[in-house]
């Protein structure tokens, strides 16, 4: 994470990319394994998913869980700072909705 000249540019660079902020959605309504986030982002690749989820840990928003067992389990929460920028992401989520209605009513 690093801080830019204005805290909304800071928050707004911290959870772009391709799918973080729906990554954090999906782990508000649960912990999930790997295969789980795959299953539910199928429009990117399994390396930018392994991506996204480095910097959302380096970014202290999520926590990766090893579990010694064979075959390896592994699993992702959120961490308390990625639980509270969660109602953020659901405000901006119902944004994108009202933005896309108005796209929606343009294109008819």
């Amino acid at each position: 994470m690093k801080k830019s000249y204005c805290p909304i540019d800071t928050f707004i660079n911290t959870v772009k990319g391709k799918r973080k902020a729906t990554i954090i959605l999906h782990l508000f309504q649960g912990n999930k394994r790997y295969s789980e986030l795959v299953k539910l982002l199928t429009d990117i690749s399994e390396r930018m998913l392994s991506k996204q989820l480095k910097e959302l840990e380096s970014d202290g928003l999520i926590i990766r869980t090893v579990f010694p067992e064979v075959p390896p389990k592994v699993e992702y929460s959120l961490t308390e700072l990625g639980k509270e920028i969660q109602p953020v992401l659901k405000v901006m989520f119902k944004g994108g909705i009202l933005f896309e209605k108005v796209i929606d009513n343009s294109e008819k």
